[in-house]
C-alpha cells in the first residue's frame, strides 16, 4: 500500500514533497499566509499497519525558531485523543520524525492540537454554568466569531481580570491551559473560585486568533499579522482581534491581565514581566513577585522563576507586546505566561513530555496565585 499524507484539515499543515519511499518521506512546513513565519505542522500519514516511517521535514532549518527543534520530540496520535512523544532528531538542516503505523493511519503533530471543535465546545459548555456567560466580541478577517467569556458579577468594589490565550495559534498549549483553568473557576465546588469571584469578574477570550489555529498557523492571523505586536495601536482592517478585546478592556477595565503563550526553545514554564515598561514600579514589582512565588508552590513546582526571558532595562519594553501595553495603559499586574514545546525539563515524561494533561493542571493552578494578589492589586 502506498503512504497518503493529507493536511487538509482543521489546523493542518504539511508540503509533500516525495512520499513513494516510507523510509525517506521528504516533507517541508508551509509558512503562515503573507508571512515568512513557519514551525507549526499537523498531518495525518495512512498507509500498511506495521510500517515503518522516517518522516523528513527539510525546511526545519529555516524555520521561525530553529533552537526549537534542539531535543525536540514530536508527538503522533491515532485517536486524536493521546499524543505520544517519538524518537525525533535535528541536525541543523532537516527535522526526522520516526514512528510506525500501528494501525493504518496517524496523525503527526508539532505539540497536540487543540481542535475548533473542541473550542466549541468548551465555549459551550462554558455558559452552562449560574456565573457564566458567552459573548461574541467580533468578527475575525475569515468572518469567525471571537469569543469571550464573562465569569462573576459586575460591582463597585470588583476587580476586572482578563485572560486570554493563542495570540498565536500554533501555541495550543495555551488553549490547553485555558480548559483546566476554565474546569477549576467554573467548579461549583471550589472554594478558591468562590473566594476569587467575590472579588472580581473574569473576562476570558480562550482563542485570540480563530483563523489562524484553522489555517495551520504557526504565528499570525489571516493576515499574516503577528497578534502580540499589535497592542498599540490595533485596527479591524489587520488586527481586528486585538482591536475588539482591547476595545472592551478599556471599557471593563483591567486590574490584572494574564496572557497565555508557549516557547519553542525554553523547556520550562515560567513568566515573562513588564519589568520594562516606562511606568514599572514597586507596587507592580512586589504584585508579580507575590504571583510567581505563590504560582510555584500552588504547581509543585511545574512553574519556576529560575529560567526565562532576560529582563528589559528600564523604559525599554516593547508596548506593542500585550502585557507590556496593558501594565502600561492600565498601571496594572500584566503577565505573559510561557509553556514548553518540548517537556518540563524539570520534571520530564518520556512519554508524553510537556502534555495537554500538565497544561490544564498547570491552568488550574493559578486561581491561588491569583488569590494571593486580589488583596493589592489596587
Amino acid at each position: 500500500m502506498t503512504l497518503s499524507i493529507a493536511s487538509t484539515f482543521d489546523s493542518g499543515n504539511i508540503i509533500v514533497k516525495d512520499a513513494s519511499d516510507p523510509a525517506n518521506v521528504r516533507l517541508a512546513i508551509a509558512k503562515d499566509n503573507e508571512s515568512d513565519f513557519y514551525q507549526w505542522f499537523h498531518f495525518r500519514v495512512t498507509g500498511e499497519k506495521g510500517q515503518k516511517l522516517r518522516l523528513v521535514i527539510e525546511n526545519a532549518g529555516s524555520a521561525a525558531y530553529p533552537k526549537g527543534w534542539e531535543n525536540y520530540k514530536a508527538v503522533i496520535s491515532q485517536d486524536t485523543m493521546e499524543w505520544r512523544r517519538v524518537p525525533t532528531s535535528y541536525d541543523g538542516h532537516h527535522l526526522t520524525i520516526e514512528a510506525e503505523l500501528a494501525e493504518t493511519s496517524i496523525y503527526v503533530a508539532y505539540f497536540a492540537p487543540y481542535s475548533s471543535e473542541r473550542h466549541q465546545m468548551l465555549i459551550a459548555g462554558a455558559q452552562n454554568y449560574e456565573h457564566s456567560s458567552v459573548s461574541v466580541l467580533g468578527q475575525t478577517l475569515d468572518g469567525r466569531d471571537l469569543d469571550l467569556i464573562t465569569i462573576g458579577t459586575p460591582g463597585p468594589d470588583k476587580r476586572a481580570i482578563w485572560v486570554t490565550a493563542r495570540q498565536h495559534p500554533g501555541e495550543t498549549m495555551a488553549e490547553w491551559w485555558m480548559e483546566g483553568f476554565l474546569e477549576r473557576m467554573l467548579d461549583p465546588i471550589s472554594a478558591m473560585s468562590k473566594d476569587l469571584l467575590s472579588r472580581a469578574v473574569f473576562y476570558v477570550v480562550p482563542n485570540m486568533n480563530p483563523d489562524g489555529s484553522a489555517r495551520g498557523h504557526l504565528r499570525t492571523n489571516a493576515a499574516g499579522v503577528n497578534l502580540n505586536r499589535e497592542w498599540d495601536q490595533p485596527n479591524m482592517e489587520k488586527s481586528p482581534e486585538v482591536y475588539l478585546v482591547l476595545s472592551k478592556m478599556i471599557e471593563t477595565g483591567c486590574d490584572l491581565a494574564l496572557d497565555v503563550h508557549g516557547d519553542e526553545a525554553l523547556p520550562y514554564n515560567f513568566i515573562a514581566g513588564t519589568e520594562g515598561i516606562p511606568s514599572w514600579s514597586d507596587r507592580l514589582a512586589t504584585l508579580q513577585d507575590t504571583f510567581k512565588n505563590s504560582y510555584v508552590k500552588s504547581s509543585n513546582g511545574a512553574f519556576q522563576t529560575q529560567y526565562g526571558y532576560p529582563t528589559n532595562a528600564p523604559g525599554k519594553a516593547n508596548l506593542t507586546i500585550c502585557s507590556n501595553a496593558l501594565a502600561e495603559r492600565f498601571d496594572c499586574l500584566a503577565m505573559t505566561l510561557e509553556m514548553p514545546f518540548k517537556d518540563d525539563a524539570n520534571h520530564p515524561d518520556v512519554d508524553f513530555g510537556w502534555s495537554p494533561a500538565r497544561c490544564k493542571q498547570l491552568g488550574a493552578n493559578v486561581l491561588s496565585p491569583m488569590l494571593a494578589v486580589m488583596p493589592t492589586l489596587r
